[in-house]
């Protein structure tokens, strides 16, 4: 026990002894700067500069179509003369559309199918300053109509029946005439210079009504009620222009 006590005194004399050792100096450590990057920017080094600037948009201008406001009548189309001005030409019927059934097809009163509307209104343009083009005019709707060479019997037949129409026609206004005003006062109540009156005409129990008869019948009826059928021819034949101005 006592060795061990002195041994251990003999390492603290010799650890007395020895001198201690000299302390580090302190020395100013500065940081490198370093720059900061930017929250959320990719942590791989990017160099500045590296990306080209992008191209701008340039607008490309149209040039306005001067007949896109220029419209035509029909049959004729627009387009630009050598001063870039709008100016309405004819159409040429082969550029029209193509028609997709009969219904489309239309009767000019030269008794005429056309294909289309198109086709008629181009055809009459191209005929435009002569006498046909101005008598030319669209019908009906659909394929011009046969029609036949009228027979003897029917020229015969076409007096009766044009009075006996007439006749009718005139009634018929005169019933529907309450609020229309299709007839003047003038010609409800006093025919001149015939005494007739449309309301004698209408108020006849003799009258011969509207229908399909025979030209004995119409031929009978027109001696016995003379006055009852010339009015109405006298009325319709005022209705025609005194001055047309298609000759």
């Amino acid at each position: 026990m006592r060795a061990w006590i002195f041994f251990l005194l003999c390492l603290a004399g010799k650890a007395l002894a020895a001198p201690q050792e000299a302390l580090p100096d302190e020395t100013e450590v500065i940081e490198d700067p370093t720059t900061e990057e930017p929250v959320g920017a990719n942590p791989v080094q990017v160099e500045v500069g590296e990306f080209e600037e992008p191209a701008e948009d340039v607008e490309e201008i149209v040039a306005e179509n001067p007949c896109q406001n220029h419209h035509c009548k029909h049959g004729k189309v627009c387009e630009v003369d050598d001063n870039n001005s709008p100016m309405c030409v004819c159409q040429d019927p082969s550029s029209c559309p193509a028609t997709a059934g009969v219904f489309e097809k239309v009767c000019g009163t030269d008794n005429k199918t056309y294909d289309s509307s198109c086709h008629f209104f181009a055809t009459k343009c191209t005929l435009e300053g002569t006498k046909k083009g101005h008598k030319l005019h669209l019908d009906y709707i659909g394929p011009c109509k046969f029609i036949p060479a009228c027979l003897d019997t029917e020229l015969t037949e076409f007096p009766l029946r044009m009075r006996d129409w007439l006749k009718n026609v005139l009634i018929t206004l005169y019933e529907r005439d309450e609020d229309n005003n299709l007839l003047t006062e003038k010609q409800k109540l006093k025919a001149v210079p015939l005494p007739w009156q449309v309301k004698k005409i209408h108020e006849n129990e003799k009258r011969l009504e509207a229908g399909d008869h025979t030209v004995e019948l119409l031929a009978r009826d027109f001696e016995k009620n003379y006055n009852m059928y010339i009015f109405p021819v006298h009325w319709q034949f005022g209705q025609l222009d005194q001055h047309p101005i298609d000759g």
